[in-house]
C-alpha cells in the first residue's frame, strides 16, 4: 500500500485503484455511502467548473478540473463495477466504438466536403443507432436534464431537420413579438402567465439559433453586464452618502443610463 501511495507519477488506472480502495471495506465511510443519485450534482458541478476554467483560459485550473471530472466518471463506473454491471473499460469501449462508427470519413471510405457534412452524417448515424424511426422520437430523446435553453435549442434543431422551421430570423422575430403580446394578455387576465412566459423564452431561443448564438452564453453575458452596471450604480449612490433604498426609481434609472453609456 505504501509503495502505491507514494508513487511519483500516477496514471488513470491508479485513480481507478484509489477509488476502489476508498469504497472498499475499511475505506472512506463517506465514499462508501455514495450512490449515482447522491453524487449526480457533483458530476454536474465539476463539469461546470471545468467549463469555467476554459472560459478564463486558465490551463493550470483546467488540468485540475478535468481531473475532477475524470474522478467523477471513475467513481460512477466503480459503483457499477461493484454491482457487476460494467467497469471503466466498458465505458471506454462504448465511446471508442461510437467514435469509430460515427467517423466513417476517418475510419471508413466515406468522403465528406467539410464539417457541415460531418455533423449531418453524425446525426444520421446516431438516429439509426438509437432506433429513432421518426423525428418525434429524436426530439423526445433530447435529455430533460439539460439546461432549458440548451434543451430548447436542440429540440428546435431537430425540428428543423424535419423541415419545421422558419425560413429566416424574421419569422422567428415575428413569433417572438406574438409571444410577448400573448404574455401581456395573460398578465391582464387572459391566460396562464407562466405558460406564456415559457413560450416566450422558447421563441427567444429560436431567434438566438438563427443568430448562431448560444442562448445560454448570451444570457450568461447579459448577467455579467447587469452585474457590472449595477455595481456602478451602487458605487455612485454610495459616493453621494446614500443607500440604494434611499433613491427613487427614476434617480436609479438615470444612473443606470449613465452606466450603459460608459459600458457601451
Amino acid at each position: 500500500m505504501l509503495d502505491f501511495v507514494y508513487k511519483t507519477k500516477y496514471g488513470v488506472y491508479d485513480l481507478v485503484r484509489i477509488v476502489e480502495i476508498l469504497r472498499s471495506p475499511g475505506g472512506c465511510p463517506w465514499d462508501i455511502e455514495q450512490t449515482h443519485e447522491s453524487t449526480r450534482r457533483n458530476l454536474l458541478e465539476e463539469a461546470y467548473e471545468a467549463a469555467e476554467a476554459i472560459d478564463t483560459g486558465d490551463r493550470a485550473l483546467l488540468l485540475e478540473e478535468l481531473g475532477d471530472v475524470l474522478a467523477q466518471v471513475v467513481f460512477h463506473a466503480q459503483i457499477e463495477r461493484e454491482a457487476g454491471e460494467f467497469d471503466l473499460d466498458d465505458v471506454a469501449n462504448g465511446v471508442c466504438m461510437k467514435f469509430i462508427e460515427r467517423h466513417p470519413h476517418v475510419f471508413g471510405d466515406i468522403k465528406v466536403s467539410g464539417s457541415g457534412e460531418v455533423l449531418e452524417n453524425w446525426d444520421e448515424i446516431k438516429r439509426a443507432q438509437k432506433g429513432h424511426g421518426t423525428h418525434s422520437e429524436a426530439i423526445s430523446s433530447v435529455a430533460r436534464s439539460l439546461p432549458s435553453l440548451w434543451r430548447a435549442e436542440k429540440i428546435q434543431q431537430k425540428a428543423r431537420k424535419a423541415g419545421f422551421d422558419w425560413e429566416d430570423w424574421r419569422g422567428a422575430m415575428d413569433k417572438l413579438s406574438e409571444e410577448i403580446a400573448e404574455l401581456r394578455a395573460a398578465l391582464e387576465g387572459g391566460g396562464n402567465p407562466g405558460e406564456e412566459l415559457g413560450d416566450l423564452l422558447f421563441s427567444a431561443v429560436n431567434v438566438a439559433r438563427f443568430l448562431k448564438t448560444d442562448p445560454e452564453q448570451a444570457l450568461h453575458d447579459a448577467c455579467d453586464k447587469f452585474s457590472v452596471r449595477f455595481e456602478y450604480v451602487e458605487k455612485c449612490v454610495l459616493e453621494e452618502g446614500k443607500s440604494m433604498e434611499d433613491m427613487s426609481l427614476s434617480e436609479l434609472d438615470a444612473l443606470w443610463e449613465r452606466a450603459k453609456a460608459i459600458s457601451d
